[in-house]
């Protein structure tokens, strides 16, 4: 509980440490047809932008020259649109976000930077500290799908994720008197390890700016492998304007993470060894998406050298093209906004569990390679996500972090929301650096993420005999969680979790409460609840001009404080409940009494404050839980 503790905020950076949702969109499931080749798109309610903010400079600040035209890189100077996750959302395994072609085949200057980046590719001399990694089918989950799933096994290089690739190629490619000055990279963890370990086969000096909230187990891993590591303010974007400051005052080389020519073709070279390492048809590969990086490389080679396959079928010829299909969190969802709107966006907010690709706004560079080469974008959640790490181990028993098992929930999701059967299917798992302290919330999402338990609520009478009733009702179903505590009024509410095996048990269950007179709530899809509210339960109140607010709290000493700084005593506190799941962030209720006519004042100290929050007063949850 870092973030809690009492302590007064740090002060400068330091070299070592003292030890936020609109529903879905409904959408008519298409048929699917795997020669078909008009795209579809779909709608969704888009927020208006909220702030204007500055360009987000991509390039290198030293002096060292990028390999591909000047045009490529270049740009006029825009301001971003500031948009929320939740204005582009759509079912699980739905493959949106399909990019309008902007460059026609056949356009010159296309055609030179394809071959560029294929030639780069090529000559790429990563494997001086990446390995070819392994393509290994995961026979189980094939089987439960009824499609041949391949794993590209990024997460066992020597850094356990692929970053490595991108970080060396560039840093190789830095003349020796430019290297001389040294190197230095902002980073929350693997893009940190890549360049440490590049510069330490390199020769060079290597310093890494990273959060003060990225947990020890990352920032020790960085020093071990030779590179100084400065902790330095509350997120990424901190910790990133520090290290480009730095790299203009000492003439280092500053590596970007995603948005370089140099790190893409480094990056690239995964989809070069798939299409080496891949025997027959290949229907699709699924690729986790941050800043764009990795798909933007896998694709720049795929589509140029194995852009489509044919069959023959009764002496006639067919071609399927292979699909390049990036996989984002629900809540961290900066590419499939930005290939919407046809143009890079900001988030708002970004989710931070799949921390890995927790990015506010893609690189200029990887964008347009997008937008050129990839076939859309599939959007997964949490629970989705911990269900493929389930999964992964169940297979192979290695341990994925939630980025690096993401292009596999992708890659299961879409497989059955679209039927796909009989079919080789590639999903990265891009990394292994797991937080020890994020498998808790892994083992408890998991089945819910597999459908294969359901949080449920159900309204009983305080009456002798309703809670044998209440058991007698739900009969064979196995009871996982199991919360109620009697109270005043004439009802109760129980909150519990139960095995599922089918669906038609759950739904056989509620229909039993249901004709009891028992009303029943299906509550596995609320995070409030899964969150918070599941742990509050038992204790009812209505509580005088009550706010409720979800807040991300730094993971830093003096982040309470600061709270408390903000609101009190001005207002009262009501409720306060934190939860740690081994995130830069923690996730904290909030309950404060605030009269309405002081609801402005609340929201620009809210705002003032720098955490990111949302009010949830009107859940309606929360209200059937807690009041």
């Amino acid at each position: 509980m870092e973030a809690l503790r009492l302590q007064p905020p740090q002060g400068p950076p330091f070299l070592r440490p003292r030890r936020s949702k609109l529903p879905p969109l409904i959408l008519t499931r298409p048929q699917y047809s795997p020669r078909k080749s008009i795209k579809t798109f779909i709608n969704a309610t888009l927020s208006k932008p909220t702030a204007e903010i500055p360009p987000f400079p991509a390039s290198s600040s030293s002096s060292y020259e990028n390999p591909l035209p000047s045009s490529t890189l270049s740009s006029p100077q825009y301001s971003a649109k500031k948009v929320s996750s939740n204005s582009l959302q759509y079912p699980s395994g739905y493959l949106g976000a399909v990019p309008e072609r902007t460059v026609m085949d056949g356009d010159n200057e296309s055609i030179v930077n394809a071959m560029e980046y294929l030639t780069n590719i090529l000559s790429s001399k990563v494997y001086d500290v990446a390995i070819e990694s392994p393509l290994q089918l995961a026979s189980k989950l094939s089987e439960r799908l009824g499609v041949r799933i391949w794993l590209k096994r990024e997460d066992l290089q020597p850094v356990f994720s692929f970053k490595l690739r991108g970080a060396y190629n560039m840093m190789a490619k830095v003349p020796k008197e430019q290297l001389q000055r040294g190197v230095i990279c902002s980073s929350a963890g693997n893009h940190a390890q890549g360049v440490a370990l590049a510069a330490k086969r390199l020769g060079c000096d290597a310093v890494i700016a990273m959060p003060v909230t990225t947990p020890e187990i990352k920032w020790q891993s960085v020093e071990r492998l030779g590179a100084t590591v400065v902790l330095v303010g509350d997120s990424y974007d901190e910790a990133q304007t520090y290290a480009k400051k730095r790299a203009k005052e000492e003439g280092r080389t500053f590596i970007p993470p995603f948005d370089h020519p140099d790190v893409i073709m480094g990056q690239g070279t995964v989809g070069m060894e798939i299409v080496r390492q891949m025997q027959g048809p290949l229907h699709a590969i699924f690729v986790p998406v941050g800043g764009g990086g990795l798909i933007a490389g896998i694709a720049a080679y795929v589509k140029r050298v194995n852009p489509e396959v044919s069959f023959f079928f009764f002496f006639l010829t067919f071609k399927r093209y292979v699909k390049i299909i990036g996989v984002e969190p629900s809540d961290a969802n900066a590419m499939a906004l930005s290939l919407h709107h046809g143009q890079r966006v900001m988030l708002d907010q970004v989710g931070g569990f799949a921390d890995g690709v927790a990015v506010k706004e893609v690189g200029e560079e990887t964008f347009r390679l997008c937008k050129e080469l990839i076939d859309g974008v599939v959007l997964v959640s949490r629970d989705a996500i911990c269900a493929s790490i389930k999964d992964m181990f169940e297979e192979k028993r290695s341990i994925l972090e939630p980025a690096g098992a993401l292009a596999l929930a992708g890659a299961e999701a879409y497989c059955k929301y679209y039927g796909i059967k009989d079919a080789n299917i590639v999903a990265i798992t891009s990394g292994a650096n797991m937080n020890f302290d994020k498998l808790r919330v892994v083992t408890e999402l998991a089945n819910v993420g597999r459908q294969q338990e359901a949080l449920l609520a159900t309204v009983l009478p305080e009456v002798p005999g309703s809670f044998k009733h209440f058991c007698e009702l739900v009969g064979p179903m196995n009871i996982s969680e199991f919360k109620y505590r009697s109270n005043s009024e004439k009802d109760a509410v129980v909150l519990y979790s139960v095995g599922l095996h089918t669906a038609f048990e759950l739904e056989a269950m509620k229909k039993r409460m249901e004709s009891s007179q028992l009303r029943t709530y299906n509550l596995t899809a609320s995070d409030l609840v899964k969150d918070h509210l599941r742990y509050l339960i038992g204790g009812k109140s209505n509580v005088l001009d009550e706010v409720l607010c979800r807040f991300v709290f730094p993971e830093r000493p003096g982040a309470l404080m600061k709270f408390l700084d903000s609101f009190s005593p001005r207002w009262n506190i009501s409720l306060f409940h934190y939860r740690g799941q081994g995130e830069t962030g923690a996730n904290v209720l909030v309950g404060i009494q605030v009269p309405q006519s002081e609801m402005d004042e609340f929201c620009s100290r809210a705002n003032s404050l720098g955490y990111d929050y949302v009010i949830v007063t009107d859940d309606n949850d929360f209200h059937l839980l807690m009041h």
